[in-house]
């Protein structure tokens, strides 16, 4: 039987006194003022229960009252008896209302407003008290819903939507300049949209790019918004319904569970993780993406509600343009996608892989973290503005960008080379820390300087080497296996040089161990034997020594036997991805008289 690791998803966790006002019992004004302004509630968002003990009747007898950490919303109804009921509503509904018990009865158990001074208590004490309000025993109000981070394997989840921001305000006449900017933004064909993502166009305020996000989406979604708010409304009720407790386990997609926080409180969190869930469930043949929730983390930022976060990402996984994608839905095409960037780093920071070769780490295991670099290490306005790039042109932004990230870093570790004991660990902290190294617009402009291949280029490279993992049958992260060097056997080249010259070579072809067809130690120095132990045989590594112990060789991606003509007739052998190459330089450049020879099938 499987192992599942389960989500703990509870509807309410924690609930507070009431805090109500009698109009009628004040008889000093000025003493009721003072009060007023003494005690009235401050704009907080959730609070733990370790925080504060509410408790109807008590006081906050200092005249303190505890420093919010965001915003929630107050109203007040008023009773036949001109009684005003002011209460504090749930920061995660979808719409303001006043807090009433569960049956529909009125909470009226205070006479004053009253601020709870913050008790301190011990781990168990606060666990009993949490325990004690879910029962909605008297003196706490049921239907304040509140979410708990717990430990990394447990998710508690709140069951009730988030709160629609801003929904009540003309923001044309607060911002005039960004109303101007979202008409342009709607009158703009797609290269323009391209060149103001680029520069940060949308950048400010808040709302010009949410709703740039909005526009943005609605031009590549694949499916109706209705179609998916409904199934997320219909999703939330099967999921979470009304019961107080629920498990889950893990989207399958995500390799931890862990969820980038991108500034988002307990309530933005709690909402994160309804999200994923309803994505694991909407798109069953999603079985491994591990950025879906950072994405989702920041498109929450700029989303009314889970809804419509839900529908942006819904449009992202299901477009299907493979010439601009978003998202890989499985283990074989992300690692595809991983091993196009180390082609491309290859090509455009040669420097840092012989570093890394040579310092015996697995090169592929350092590449294999690159898109995590930008959706999980990257600090928030950092990775904000590669969204807005990302929506408006895909997959291949996301190369432009690890590879600006790598060449800065290749700038950083070159003088304390030798005092980096984990290149993986040291590349995700140089991320996390890139603004001390680059401004973000500095960061994009390395990126667009960038000449990549063309999309159709990408794409091509993108099916070979996910064609080699097939052939390979890799499916998943447990069928894949790196070469092992250990077992490497040359006369011509060390272990240490073999990780080098490997590294240089395509990525689909170095999935592969090499076999040995020809060896001068062992088949002597006949060019016919050569010949006939090479042909049938592609891609080939070719390594050579001369009698200076100099090391040349050559890499050919195709038969030996294989002749090609080009436009005009004449004939060659290869492909644009046979090079030659040195480990010792061979001084003045001649071609050098060699002592031993080895070729490898690759």
């Amino acid at each position: 039987m499987p192992n599942f690791t389960m989500l703990q998803v509870t509807s309410h966790v924690a609930h507070f006194g009431s805090t109500n006002v009698n109009v009628r019992n004040v008889e000093d004004g000025n003493n009721y003022a003072e009060r007023i302004n003494r005690d009235r509630p401050c704009y907080r968002s959730l609070y733990g229960s370790e925080d504060t003990k509410h408790k109807t009747g008590e006081t906050d007898k200092d005249g303190s009252n505890i420093r919010p950490r965001s915003r929630s919303f107050y109203v007040c109804d008023t009773d036949d008896a001109g009684t005003g009921d002011f209460s504090r509503c749930s920061p995660i509904r979808a719409r303001a209302r006043s807090l009433h018990s569960e049956d529909g009865e009125r909470n009226t158990g205070g006479t004053g407003i009253a601020a709870k001074p913050p008790l301190k208590r011990t781990k168990a004490n606060s666990s009993k008290r949490a325990s004690k309000d879910l029962t909605g025993n008297k003196g706490s109000l049921k239907g304040v819903p509140m979410m708990t981070i717990s430990e990394v394997d447990n998710w508690e989840i709140s069951s009730s939507s988030g709160m629609k921001y801003g929904q009540y305000v003309d923001w044309e006449k607060i911002a005039p300049d960004a109303a101007v900017r979202y008409r342009k933004i709607l009158s703009s064909d797609h290269y323009v949209l391209k060149a103001m993502g680029r520069t940060g166009f949308w950048s400010m305020p808040h709302t010009l790019r949410a709703k740039a996000y909005q526009h943005i989406i609605h031009s590549i979604e694949s499916t109706s918004s209705t179609a998916d708010l409904d199934a997320y409304q219909g999703l939330v009720r099967k999921l979470f319904g009304e019961l107080q407790t629920s498990t889950h386990p893990f989207p399958k997609f995500m390799e931890d569970g862990e969820i980038p926080r991108y500034c988002l409180n307990k309530a933005g969190l709690n909402s994160v993780k309804k999200i994923l869930i309803c994505i694991n469930h909407h798109f069953p043949d999603v079985s491994f993406c591990p950025i879906l929730s950072a994405l989702v983390s920041l498109l929450l930022h700029f989303s009314g509600d889970e809804a419509q976060c839900f529908h942006s990402i819904c449009s992202l996984v299901s477009y299907t343009d493979v010439k601009k994608r978003y998202i890989d839905r499985t283990f074989l095409t992300s690692h595809a996608s991983c091993m196009t960037f180390g082609d491309l780093a290859n090509k455009y920071c040669k420097g840092i892989r012989k570093l890394i070769a040579s310092s015996h780490q697995n090169l592929f295991e350092f590449y294999s973290d690159w898109i995590m670099w930008i959706f999980a290490d990257l600090p928030f306005t950092y990775a904000i503005r590669v969204l807005d790039v990302y929506l408006m042109e895909g997959y291949k932004v996301l190369y432009r960008v690890a590879l600006a990230l790598l060449s800065f870093y290749k700038v950083s570790v070159a003088s304390r080379v030798a005092h980096v004991d984990d290149f993986r660990q040291d590349m995700k902290s140089f991320v996390q820390n890139v603004g001390r190294h680059s401004t973000v617009d500095a960061l994009l402009q390395r990126a667009f300087d960038i000449q990549l291949p063309t999309r159709k280029e990408l794409t091509y490279l993108f099916n070979a080497n996910k064609e080699a993992l097939l052939h390979k049958d890799i499916h998943s992260k447990s069928s894949y296996q790196s070469m092992d060097f250990r077992a490497f056997s040359s006369s011509v080249v060390t272990e240490t040089e073999m990780r080098v010259v490997w590294a240089w070579i395509p990525e689909r072809f170095a999935l592969f161990s090499p076999v040995q067809l020809f060896s001068t130690n062992i088949h002597g120095r006949s060019l016919s034997l050569f010949y006939s132990k090479v042909e049938g045989h592609d891609p080939t590594v070719l390594l050579l020594k001369t009698e200076d112990e100099e090391i040349c060789g050559a890499f050919l991606s195709s038969d030996w036997a294989q002749k090609n003509c080009d436009e005009k007739g004449l004939k060659f052998f290869g492909t644009g991805e046979c090079f030659v190459f040195t480990v010792t330089k061979t001084g003045n450049g001649a071609v050098p008289a060699y002592s031993a020879a080895d070729l490898w099938d690759v």
